[in-house]
């Protein structure tokens, strides 16, 4: 082996590990919400009724989407198709912006309806329902954080393509950055039915 393919397994080592952590943290929140839940049945259920299930569907489309673009970034590089690549890396950071705009209108609307953290509305409301919100900005803010380090981590991905850095011949960087992309997608697609459609 050589060094390069030394590198390239370190790499795809060290990300893996990584993942596994991340499932780890919202494995533990969704087992927690789920224990919640059972115990706060009606509240859960009053709760998700002020979600706005359009928005998260949106949200969902969004994110599958995104996805599809990063995988079809990797694809084209290996087909040794820079300059495709590097449009597919730019439409999945786009979709991630588009995420967090329809993410920022909802959780606005939220404040706006005084259904936020120590509020005097949403503390008037039952017990279980507090529980539910406060997982509702806990879980969905944590995953927020994910979606702006992915941007970042893209944004980077995207010079390094552009400038020829990241090559057919040398993925790695790319490939790994498609996997934690693809880890924000997935933890979403637990987060939008527990909170938005199991009712």
């Amino acid at each position: 082996m050589n060094a390069s393919e030394d590198a390239h397994a370190a790499g795809r080592l060290g990300i893996w590990l990584f993942i596994s952590t991340e499932i780890i943290l919202f494995g533990g929140l969704f087992l927690l919400y789920s224990m919640y839940r059972l115990k706060n049945p009606a509240d859960f259920h009053a709760g998700s009724l002020e979600l706005n299930r359009v928005l998260g569907t949106l949200n969902t489309v969004i994110l599958i989407t995104s996805s599809l673009c990063v995988a079809l970034a990797i694809d084209s590089l290996g087909k040794g198709r820079t300059r495709k690549s590097a449009w597919f890396v730019a439409a999945t950071i786009a979709c991630a912006f588009g995420f967090l705009i329809v993410k920022f209108f909802e959780w606005t609307a939220k404040f706006h309806h005084g259904l936020y953290p120590n509020a005097k509305v949403l503390l008037s409301l039952p017990k279980g329902e507090n529980l539910f919100f406060g997982l509702y900005y806990l879980m969905t803010g944590l995953h927020g954080v994910h979606v702006i380090v992915g941007i970042g981590v893209l944004s980077v991905m995207l010079v390094r393509v552009l400038r020829g850095t990241i090559t057919p011949q040398n993925p790695t960087y790319l490939v790994n950055s498609g996997l934690y992309w693809h880890l924000v997608d997935i933890i979403w697609i637990f987060l939008f039915p527990l909170f938005y459609l199991i009712t």
